[in-house]
């Protein structure tokens, strides 16, 4: 009788081939989709640390700042020619004469006109700020020495955070005899100390060689698809296909030309060899002191005296070294003057790096070394405080009646859904709104925090009340009702009862919407939020910027500098949004009860 089977039903299959068969293939399928769930989350999690680390690796250099120290004489014909240590006549003074001076003394060797204006530039526009605010509270100070950190140009703090160019050093073999101390000299050597540097200068012309025989075959080819449309071109077309065939062809004459030049200079083995800005400079440093060779043969170089020797003795094996700055000079912005300059001041213990707290209390600035983020964090936070006062209690109340108190007919539905579609709407609009009324129609200042704060209202508004919608509704029906039920009104329930525990969500959802708010460009572009501010706003009203519209600056700028900026601005931005879902994270944890 076990073994019977009822009409109508069919046995379970669980014992054949077949079965085992599709169970495993069952297994399978699961282990696959597991699988798929897992490259997919794995994926995201790699494209997420890998911008992040992008992110951090660009605009960690920004937060530290080289500064030099020296020892600066306060002259006092300079900043108080007439003796009368008024904090006014002292504020005039010419300081940036007596640091520039303090760093030509570092290099008396330095007397050109053009020496000295690039020895200046490693130095800040703003270096001398310190010297004269320490002078003007203390004018004892004049006439004395005082020893000072100067503030460093963007140029030469880039070079020292290691974007100039990589230093390759390698000492001697052979005895080397220097012509002279200073100004151009012959260096000779006992044995071919030179021969490996003269090979790769030759390899690096012969590399060029073939770059530009390369360059000419590409032009062939359009110079060919040229001629190809002249022959079936009209007249007008065909008079400007010449045009551009002939100057094509001029082109490719002087770069076979130049092809030409060097593979001939490649070929001539045993010669000597030019050195020019468009290969790794080769130097030597000697007797303490630096020559950048301009001519280099198998053993003798000719060179120019970058810091001077100090003495044309004999320098014998591995006593002096040959420096290479693998990146060509035309290639970077410091000289190779500089990187000799830099490398001493360095080697003498004169150049420091500390955290750049200037990034955080100064406001934006032509002068990359100089920008910070001070107007654009006082400008965010008070768009931010107008935002919060202007949703937060319409947006509270706008929950409570949809859900509590409006009647359910058409018009509440209809609002319902409009909601529901501004919080998709593209934040462009928003900006598009704002710029017709509030600066068109009721001419309130541009670039100010209160119209950037009502924009950003109107932007964030739809996702408060949606929020505090769902809060509401997650609160059970009986907490009402037992309100209701001991005599209170409606009223009463709801805002004694209902909205302080729905409080945790909505403020979940308040902290969510202006995370949203604070990372927002397009909208304040859109009224003018795009002004250069120096100084920080100091009420709702004054001209501002704000965080993202910073970035958004900085990022177009071409000066090498403003990439870290822009970058560590970017990093603080992101600070501030983990900070705000983070404290959204833990309001909802702490205060959110389950039912």
């Amino acid at each position: 009788m076990t073994d019977a089977v009822l009409p109508g039903f069919r046995s379970l299959d669980l014992a054949s081939d077949a079965a085992k068969a599709r169970i495993r293939a069952r297994y399978r399928s699961e282990a696959r989709f597991r699988f798929y769930g897992l490259f997919a989350v794995g994926l995201t999690a790699a494209f997420v640390l890998i911008v992040l680390a992008d992110i951090l690796i660009r605009g960690l250099p920004a937060f530290t700042q080289h500064w030099l120290q020296l020892e600066v004489m306060v002259d006092p014909t300079e900043i108080d020619p007439k003796g009368t240590r008024n904090p006014a006549d002292l504020r005039g003074g010419d300081y940036q004469l007596l640091v520039r001076n303090a760093l030509r003394a570092q290099f008396p060797e330095v007397a050109d006109r053009a020496g000295r204006r690039a020895l200046d530039s490693l130095l800040s526009s703003a270096s001398a700020d310190a010297l004269r605010d320490r002078v003007v509270a203390d004018p004892a100070l004049i006439g004395r020495t005082i020893k000072l950190p100067l503030l460093m140009s963007d140029q030469a703090d880039l070079y020292y955070k290691g974007f100039g160019t990589r230093i390759d050093q390698r000492p001697g073999r052979g005895a080397l005899t220097p012509s002279g101390t200073s100004g151009e000299i012959v260096l000779t050597g006992s044995s071919n100390d030179f021969a490996p540097y003269l090979n790769a200068t030759k390899q690096a012309l012969s590399e060029r060689a073939r770059n530009l025989r390369r360059e000419a075959g590409r032009l062939r080819a359009i110079v060919g698809q040229l001629e190809a449309r002249r022959s079936s071109a009209g007249e007008a077309e065909r008079a400007g296909l010449t045009g551009n065939i002939e100057t094509l062809t001029q082109r490719i004459k002087d770069l076979d030309g130049d092809a030409a030049a060097l593979q001939a200079r490649f070929d001539a083995v045993s010669g000597e060899e030019t050195l020019d800005d468009r290969l790794p400079s080769q130097l030597v440093a000697i007797n303490g002191g630096l020559v950048k060779l301009t001519r280099i043969g198998s053993s003798s170089a000719t060179g120019t005296v970058l810091l001077p020797l100090q003495s044309a003795a004999e320098a014998p094996g591995g006593t002096w070294q040959s420096v290479t700055y693998l990146t060509p000079e035309g290639s970077r912005r410091v000289t190779d003057r500089e990187v000799a300059w830099l490398e001493r001041l360095k080697e003498n213990g004169q150049a420091t790096r500390t955290f750049n707290w200037a990034f955080f209390t100064s406001g934006d600035s032509r002068e990359p070394e100089l920008a910070g983020i001070r107007g654009a964090l006082v400008g965010s936070a008070l768009t931010l405080l107008v935002t919060l006062v202007l949703c937060l209690p319409v947006g509270i109340a706008a929950a409570i009646y949809l859900e509590e108190f409006a009647p359910k007919n058409r018009l509440t539905e209809l609002i319902e859904v409009n909601i529901n579609n501004l919080a998709a709407v593209p934040s462009i609009v928003f900006g598009l709104l704002g710029l017709a009324m509030f600066l068109n129609f009721f001419g309130l200042p541009r670039s100010a925090p209160l119209v950037g704060g009502l924009v950003l209202a109107l932007l964030v508004l739809p996702t408060i009340i949606i929020a505090g919608r769902a809060a509401l509704k997650a609160v059970p029906p009986s907490i009402k009702e037992a309100a209701l039920g001991v005599g209170a009104s409606h009223q009463q329930a709801i805002f004694h009862h209902v909205l302080p525990l729905a409080m945790p969500g909505i403020m979940t959802g308040t902290i969510i919407g202006m995370a949203h708010a604070l990372g927002e460009t397009a909208p304040l572009l859109m009224i003018g939020m795009v002004a250069f501010i120096v100084e920080p706003a100091r009420s709702i009203t004054d001209a501002a910027t704000v965080l993202p519209v910073q970035i958004y600056l900085w990022s177009d700028l071409p000066e090498i500098a403003f990439q870290a900026k822009t970058a560590a601005a970017i990093i603080v931005l992101l600070v501030f949004l983990f900070v705000m879902n983070g404290a959204a994270i833990y309001l909802r944890k702490r205060f959110e009860r389950r039912w």
